[in-house]
């Protein structure tokens, strides 16, 4: 049977129900892109800490027998301490993989920020000489940039490890620092312990006065801890507990959000016409998404496919994925309701195929003139096919199409 010219697909429409169909199959909004992704930045992140072993084995004896100084510049454990930050890089890189299976903004910008680091680090130890690291961590930028929409989420998750990493990293910049510039308080700080004492009291703000900086870049040091403390916690305790609270409101005003869904169908309906609809797109591993203005007693779809809000409402088309849906099924069992179903996707500027049903016949002229796709009528299609039966007839569906909505929509 020839499909009618008006429900036929262009070729980009064509291609991108194929890629919506192998999507659906190997169900890649599950795990793609953010496993891979956390995969490749584990595996830069463990390279870098493998690659400063050796080095790093040559600095913890020189860590046993250095005296604090009153200088920076005056510590000779700095000139050996040159792979630390690629370590520590290494690292943090191997923190925030974990973040990106959460699909956390945070560890994004994070892992961006430290593979452009590592690049650097890189760049600057072996010049442009490429080799296999260097491409590797250029893949990753790539893919960071491409990938970049897949990674958008601000949860408790991705809020809690932001905390915990910026608390351990100001923690070892103001031991590590308080050690090294120990001669200039006042007693000397000579051991880590002493360090990490002073570097809590600091940093709380508390501030006991039993050991205070007498040199000058004791003093900026204090300063920098002081200011890093403020910000950290600040900043570590809203990360936590802003994204606990937006969400618990938005759940509340606004139900549940929605992942943003591209080259799906979205369907609107409750009814046993919807629900065979739904199963047969699920059979063919096409992805659906089910828009009801309230939440049926018994879910007849997957949990993930219902998105509850107003479908004739153009802003709820827009956040259901309308614009960039292959099609919009307007299957209610009220005609009038379907009409404003398609006029709201009209409005909105639906590039995709909007069908519509109907119950009664001389709906279907009307409801033609909202500039729906294609309209179905299953009342009066079972009834010609009924008919065709008793008749002996075989069943021509084009015919019956032509029929439906040529003779019965002028009536």
């Amino acid at each position: 049977m020839k499909v009618p010219e008006l429900i036929q697909f262009s070729w980009w429409q064509r291609w991108a129900r194929s890629g919506a169909r192998v999507q659906a199959a190997l169900h890649l909004e599950h795990w793609f892109p953010h496993v891979p992704m956390a995969l490749a930045v584990g595996l830069l992140g463990g390279l870098s800490v493998l690659e400063t072993l050796p080095s790093l084995a040559k600095v913890f004896p020189e860590l046993q027998v250095i005296t604090p100084s009153t200088s920076l510049t005056q510590v000779p454990l700095l000139s050996a301490l040159g792979t630390v930050p690629e370590l520590v890089a290494g690292i943090v890189l191997l923190i925030m993989a974990f973040g990106l299976l959460f699909r956390s903004r945070f560890s994004w910008v994070i892992t961006l920020l430290l593979a452009a680091v590592t690049l650097a680090l890189l760049v600057h130890q072996y010049g442009w000489t490429w080799n296999g690291m260097m491409v590797f961590n250029v893949a990753i930028l790539l893919a960071l940039l491409i990938f970049r929409h897949h990674f958008a989420r601000s949860s408790v998750a991705a809020g809690s490890l932001f905390a915990v990493v910026s608390v351990l990293l100001l923690m070892s910049y103001a031991v590590f620092g308080a050690y090294v510039l120990g001669a200039g308080f006042s007693p000397k700080i000579d051991n880590l312990v002493t360090a990490l004492y002073f570097s809590v009291v600091t940093m709380s703000t508390v501030g006991y006065g039993d050991i205070v900086p007498k040199s000058e870049d004791a003093r900026l040091f204090v300063v920098s801890i002081i200011l890093l403390g403020i910000t950290v916690f600040a900043t570590s305790i809203s990360a936590v507990i802003v994204p606990l609270v937006s969400g618990r409101m938005q759940r509340l005003l606004m139900g549940e959000k929605k992942t943003k869904r591209r080259n799906h169908y979205l369907l609107v309906g409750d009814n046993a016409l919807a629900q065979n609809t739904y199963r047969a797109l699920r059979e063919r591993h096409l992805p659906v998404l089910v828009l009801l203005p309230h939440r049926p007693e018994n879910l007849w779809m997957e949990e993930a496919d219902l998105m509850i809000g107003d479908p004739a409402d153009p802003e709820v088309l827009r956040q259901a994925g309308a614009l960039q849906a292959l099609g919009v099924l307007a299957l209610r069992s009220d005609d009038s309701e379907n009409a404003f179903i398609v006029l709201a996707a009209k409005d909105l500027g639906v590039d995709g195929k909007t069908v519509a049903a109907v119950d009664e016949v001389r709906n279907v002229a009307r409801l033609r003139k909202t500039g729906v796709d294609l309209v179905i009528a299953p009342q009066v299609l079972g009834g010609r096919v009924l008919i065709q039966s008793l008749s002996g007839q075989s069943f021509a569906g084009e015919e019956i199409l032509s029929g439906m909505f040529g003779e019965e929509a002028r009536a």
